[in-house]
């Protein structure tokens, strides 16, 4: 029985043209410029046939020794104008892309696992439209089509999910075209130059914003209990009167915070990377740490509060306010 089971088991199939061809297009993509604006003219623009216009091509053959073999002039007549019309959708094809220029938009960034948003701007300068322009990711089969007017614009958006926080570079994209007959395929490669800044993600889970510290007169009290109380307010216990919730701070963070009376003296919020608090299944990684810091951030702002952030090596000031958010998230991306 177990000879039997180990000789079922499927092996690995070596396909060396596959990884042949792998070599290459890394090599011929490692040569290429990157460029946030491309023009496609004739450098860098390529052409093959289709798989239905290689069976063009065998049928025209076809047709051109039967009409040999058996002198027949409508068959002449046939395979002559089909050939024509072929050449002309040839030449119909690389211009419809030839001559377009590709821009990148504007980049927003986003948080690591989420969709980032890729605009781009396709602009025709000729009297002519344009029609079905596809663009993708290099590999990928989710084409976006569209048509470019003429002496006109149009704009796309393309979609990837970055995996890593930090700077992260562009993936390569394709644009191409079949139009008229689908005959040809005519194509390019871009690699857009910019950088996509990817935040941490956000602790699903995070647990209450950490106590809040003395402000700089150091004469304050300050309550040590672990109930995530800063400048005046305190997260709900059982019991508090409803006359003392903060609705409008529960609508925004869907969390319910009580105002606290007994706290008169202002304190500072810290978000600091030493005090993350304790992870399920032992000590934290720097990505856990910073995703945790994130949903604080992320939590901070939506009860519009002062916070200050603490990374070994930078400190920012408490503040309040979209500036200060991004600011922040900006330090734990690039930490």
């Amino acid at each position: 029985m177990t000879g039997l089971a180990a000789n079922a088991l499927p092996h690995p199939v070596w396909h060396p043209l596959q990884h042949l061809r792998a070599r290459v297009q890394r090599f011929w993509l490692s040569r290429l410029r990157r460029q946030d604006s491309i023009a496609l003219n004739q450098r860098n623009v390529y052409i093959l046939p289709t798989r239905p216009g290689w069976m063009l091509a065998l049928t025209l053959l076809v047709l051109l020794v039967a009409s040999i073999n058996y002198q027949l002039n409508l068959g002449y007549l046939l395979t002559f104008l089909l050939t024509g019309s072929t050449l002309v959708g040839m030449h119909i094809c690389h211009g419809n892309l030839r001559g377009l220029a590709l821009h990148l938009g504007p980049l927003e960034p986003v948080f690591a696992g989420a969709n980032a948003r890729l605009p781009i701007h396709l602009d025709n300068l000729r009297r002519s439209p344009r029609y079905a322009i596809a663009l993708a990711l290099l590999g990928s089969e989710q084409w976006i089509w569209t048509d470019v007017p003429a002496q006109g614009s149009a704009s796309v958006a393309l979609a990837f999910t970055p995996t890593r926080r930090g700077r992260c570079a562009l993936p390569t994209l394709t644009a191409e075209t079949r139009y008229p007959l689908g005959s040809f395929r005519v194509w390019t490669v871009w690699r857009p130059a910019a950088e996509l800044l990817v935040y941490p993600a956000p602790e699903a889970r995070a647990p209450a914003l950490p106590v809040g510290r003395p402000g700089t007169s150091g004469s304050e009290r300050l309550q040590r209990q672990r109930t995530g109380e800063f400048d005046g307010v305190r997260a709900y216990r059982h019991g508090d009167p409803l006359k003392i919730v903060l609705w409008k701070k529960v609508a925004k963070s869907a969390t319910l915070i009580s105002r606290d009376s007994e706290q008169n003296q202002s304190v500072a919020l810290w978000l600091d990377l030493a005090e993350c608090g304790s992870f399920a299944g032992g000590a934290a990684s720097l990505e856990q740490k910073l995703s945790r810091l994130c949903a604080w951030v992320l939590l901070a702002d939506r009860l519009q509060l002062e916070y200050g952030l603490r990374l070994p090596g930078l400190t920012l000031a408490p503040a309040a306010g979209a500036a200060h958010k991004t600011a922040c998230l900006q330090a734990l991306a690039l930490y």
